[in-house]
């Protein structure tokens, strides 16, 4: 059996008396790839940010390598992107990149080969030495994604990484996520591009504060008679 990583309980939570979440079940395993879609305001970001223990849950249990979070230890074993990027405009791309690979305790002598591999993986090599404040929004999300992968983390959480990003990246954005998965590392990934789930391991699919299915895609698509995950989607939906 895979180490579980991410583990997920009837997992409620809500926002005055609107209920996000009403019973997400989801777990996250060592050496897998797990896709969570669904259209925007389904719930995914509250799903990360509860996982995160960033907000607190109304039930059910949420752990993170058999953890209640948050738990400062084990930040540092966890590589995070979230939808809005967290940068220092005023600094240049590899001097935020510095900064936060010395909040995770990268080793000093190991700082500039991991900035050069992560800027390399996300196409910003040579944008590094510019300002922040002069990056488009996409390589924003581009540099936050390099950032998320700093330190080798056990755990990726990413919150819709490939917006804004072309065709032609986002592919060489999935040959890593896949390369990382093989070295028995776990993503959590979020994205409504419904293609992209088709490279998951598992995909969940949320929809009204509920996991509707959760399965490999091929599974899903055989037990929804259907040729794609968007068609899976739909289905599950209840529109034909």
């Amino acid at each position: 059996m895979s180490e579980t990583v991410i583990d997920l309980t009837h997992l409620i939570k809500k926002f005055g008396k609107q209920t996000v979440l009403k019973d997400v079940n989801l777990t996250v395993n060592k050496g897998e790839i797990v896709g969570l879609i669904g259209p925007s305001g389904a719930g995914k970001s509250t799903v990360i940010k509860t996982t995160l223990g960033m907000e607190v849950a109304d039930g059910g249990k949420a752990t993170v390598f058999g953890e209640t979070m948050p738990d400062r230890q084990l930040l540092a074993r966890i590589g995070y992107m979230a939808q809005t990027d967290a940068l220092y405009e005023s600094l240049s791309g590899k001097e935020n990149l510095s900064f936060f690979a010395k909040m995770k305790g990268v080793a000093k002598n190991s700082i500039n080969q991991e900035i050069d591999h992560a800027a390399k993986v996300v196409d910003l090599t040579d944008d590094l030495n510019k300002r922040v404040s002069g990056y488009s929004g996409g390589m924003k999300r581009r540099l936050s994604l390099a950032i998320a992968l700093l330190g080798n983390p056990e755990l990726l959480v990413l919150d819709e990484p490939t917006v804004g990003i072309d065709p032609a990246l986002r592919r060489q954005v999935w040959r890593e996520l896949h390369a990382i998965r093989d070295e028995g590392r776990a993503i959590l990934i979020t994205t409504h591009v419904m293609d992209e789930a088709e490279l998951t391991d598992r995909v969940a699919l949320l929809l009204n504060g509920e996991v509707m299915a959760f399965d490999q895609p091929d599974k899903l698509k055989e037990e929804y008679q259907v040729a794609t995950i968007e068609d899976v989607f739909l289905k599950a939906e209840g529109v034909e």
